[in-house]
């Protein structure tokens, strides 16, 4: 897969976990491991790159004696969610179109 596709997905897979709830690295691997294998020294320059976008912001709270960095999605971060959404469309139209014709021919 080109490198800015998935780098783009992997963004949007990151936001996407954090719809629900606010969580943290280590969880946000957890959670996105069946469907992207992302390892910490992927997913730590996201994380950056989301919150410098103002996509997500981060805070620390309490675990078992440590301070967690936790991420919690924003209303710009969920917005890009939707716009990927709608321009997904467009590329969905696309691939079966080319795949249409990969059957036929």
């Amino acid at each position: 897969m080109k490198i800015q596709l998935k780098k783009g997905l992997l963004d949007i897979c990151i936001l996407a976990s954090l719809i629900e709830e606010d969580s943290y690295g280590y969880k946000l691997i957890q959670d996105t491991k069946e469907i992207v294998e992302m390892s910490e020294s992927t997913l730590y320059p996201i994380l950056r790159r989301l919150e410098d976008n103002k996509f997500l912001i981060s805070y620390t709270k309490e675990h078992n004696g440590r301070l967690r960095k936790y991420y919690k999605i924003t209303d710009k971060g969920k917005q890009n969610i939707y716009e990927f959404l709608n321009e997904w469309k467009d590329m969905k139209r696309i691939y079966d179109f080319i795949m249409e014709r990969v059957k036929n021919g």
